[in-house]
């Protein structure tokens, strides 16, 4: 048996199973390569280090010296074939090998917390903010229509009319922008004094149909137009301002 040093305490373990995983690990085999008779002889020889020592050393690793010795006992005996016994014995041996490798487990396990620990103090979160001061509720169209009605009558347009055939390749490209085409839209209104909301978006292109949009936005909130709906899901119409 080879003379080892113990500069560790009972303290450093959190039970005989870490200790014995210990003993294991600096003798450089893996669990189920273990001599039950050199890994007690190690055990045995830390137990009786720390009594030297004068240190308390708690009953679970008296217990477990109790067991290894049993082990190693069972293993220098002659083997007796029991012929009149059916019954399965368990050995000893086997389930001691199969608490060490279901302690490593939950020890990797507890390390792989640990890491993940570490990373998510690494992340920072923040409660959700209130954004009531950032509501607008000037932009209600009228008592009838609000802002949720006009975006659906817009994505339902989108559905129906916007994807409906291919656009057209074009060369150049025109610049709209929410000042004339508000223009545009003011001018449409001084002659046909009411336009269903779907007539104002003429041409199927998606830059035209996003500032189209905004400006009946813009000059609802201005107060340069009205737009009116009869009933949920009804034809959504654009008035001058003065005309309904």
């Amino acid at each position: 048996m080879k003379n080892t040093n113990y500069e560790f305490t009972i303290d450093n373990f959190q039970g005989p199973l870490d200790l014995l995983l210990h003993l294991i690990r600096v003798s450089d085999i893996t669990i189920f390569d273990i001599n039950i008779t050199e890994i007690t002889e190690q055990y045995l020889a830390y137990i009786e280090s720390m009594e030297r020592l004068n240190l308390n050393v708690d009953s679970e690793y008296l217990v477990m010296a109790a067991e290894l010795i049993e082990i190693k006992s069972r293993e220098l005996l002659p083997n007796e074939v029991k012929e009149d016994c059916d019954e399965f014995e368990d050995d000893p041996k086997e389930n001691l090998i199969n608490r060490l490798i279901n302690y490593q487990k939950y020890k990797d396990m507890v390390l792989e917390f640990k890491d993940m620990e570490q990373e998510r103090k690494l992340m920072y979160s923040k409660l959700p903010s209130n954004l009531e001061k950032f509501k607008d509720n000037s932009v209600l169209i009228d008592e009838e229509v609000s802002l949720d009605d006009l975006i659906k009558a817009f994505m339902d347009f989108k559905k129906r009319k916007l994807f409906d055939e291919p656009l057209n390749t074009v060369i150049t490209k025109k610049e709209y922008s929410v000042s004339n085409r508000s223009h545009e839209i003011m001018n449409r209104l001084k002659i046909d004094r009411q336009i269903k909301f779907e007539d104002l978006f003429d041409i199927k292109s998606k830059d035209y149909v996003v500032v189209t949009f905004l400006s009946i936005l813009n000059l609802a909130k201005n107060g340069k137009l009205k737009i009116h709906q009869d009933g949920n899901l009804n034809q959504i119409t654009i008035y001058a301002e003065g005309e309904m």
